[in-house]
């Protein structure tokens, strides 16, 4: 049962966010329909309980990707722009992943460094990423690495609220 937090604002109680990460596979995935081949590599260390494509607006790419926009003078690229090019009316699949505490950082440690070329042999990342940071700098854009999960228990929260929404709790009970 939902549990609201006392203050406005404030996320769903109840919910152990150390066992949830929200997977999300980018459009360079979807376009390249790996979507079932970067799931099954995640289904070892979790279960996969909901997935539903959608289409990226504005809003969410910029909540997710917060921190590039903090940071944006450290990049030699237009960041709004790339995030908007990249992502904005692009179909993604997000996920819901569930499993022991520890989930997300788990899951983390799956995907391998966010330029697939440094990426350790045997990540996701590694093994089927085809970009480099190399690359993207020289074309001016941001680097394509197939998938996001959340970075811990709070951004795997934070996630949920991004890319599932409101009044979508349901979708937060383990499959029996």
């Amino acid at each position: 049962m939902k549990q609201r937090v006392d203050k406005p604002g404030g996320v769903l109680g109840g919910v152990d966010w150390s066992r949830w990460s929200v997977v999300l596979l980018k459009p360079d995935c979807v376009r390249r329909d790996l979507t079932k081949t970067v799931l099954d590599r995640i289904s070892p260390a979790a279960d996969i309980v909901h997935q539903q494509q959608i289409t990226v607006e504005d809003w969410q790419v910029f909540v997710h990707y917060w921190d590039l926009l903090v940071d944006r003078d450290w990049f030699d690229v237009d960041v709004p722009a790339c995030l908007r090019q990249t992502y904005v009316g692009r179909p993604v699949v997000v996920a819901l992943a569930y499993g022991p505490p520890g989930t997300p950082e788990r899951l983390r440690g799956l995907l391998g460094h966010f330029d697939p070329a440094q990426a350790a042999p045997g990540t996701i990342r590694a093994d089927l990423g085809t970009d480099s940071l190399d690359a993207a700098r020289a074309d001016r854009r941001l680097v394509e690495n197939l998938i996001h999960t959340s970075d811990d228990s709070q951004a795997a929260c934070r996630d949920f609220g991004t890319w599932f929404g409101a009044n979508q709790h349901q979708l937060l009970t383990p499959a029996a």
